[in-house]
């Protein structure tokens, strides 16, 4: 069952990505590429990655606890993104136009199996609150990133805020948000690993 879960998870995301490649016209290199500036494309690409590696690693019979703890972090990151679209995105620019294609899978389902698979099924080592918090890695990395891309580099150079983090100029307030909101995240799977 864990190693189909994550098999799933890291087809399902594969196609997902593979579809930011595609336009009207066909296929983008550039349009691809480009997809990776969203937290969104990132978690979802990381969670895909150690869901590969986890279900390799329990079909050889030896999980190391480096490859659960990533899977950990990387389900961390989707729960993000789940959240993040559930209680911040959809409610400004609406659950149909975020819940839709393969949004549905990269901003609903794919979290959602990250989370069933890792708190009910991969209970491989303990998870200490401590170390629960390791998933705040994700936030704290894509929040300096993007306040960089954002806010700090050459204009020319710089991200539209598609986010809306620095709205009215209020970086600091959506960077403490993001912090907190990550952390109650950690505090949540670790709470349901406990179950």
């Amino acid at each position: 069952m864990c190693i189909a879960l994550n098999a799933a998870i890291f087809l399902c995301t594969a196609a997902a990505y593979a579809g930011c490649f595609r336009t009207e016209t066909g296929w983008s290199r550039e349009n691809g590429l480009a997809a990776l500036r969203y937290f969104t494309i990132l978690s979802n690409l990381f969670c895909a990655l150690a869901a590969l590696a986890l279900a390799v690693t329990l079909a050889s019979g030896e999980t190391p606890r480096w490859v659960w703890l990533w899977k950990y972090v990387g389900t961390a990151a989707v729960t993000v993104t789940l959240l993040t679209v559930l209680f911040f995105l959809a409610p400004a620019a609406g659950f149909k136009a975020l819940l839709a294609g393969r949004d549905l899978y990269l901003h609903l389902i794919g979290p959602l199996l990250a989370i069933a698979s890792f708190c009910f099924c991969e209970r491989l080592y303990p998870l200490p609150l401590p170390l629960a918090l390791t998933g705040l890695v994700p936030v704290i990395l894509y929040g300096g990133l993007y306040l960089y891309k954002v806010v700090l580099c050459p204009k020319e150079k710089r991200w539209e805020d598609f986010y809306g983090y620095n709205k009215n100029g209020k970086w600091p307030v959506s960077f403490a948000a993001m912090m907190i909101g990550g952390a109650a995240v950690c505090c949540l799977l670790w709470g349901l690993y406990r179950l």
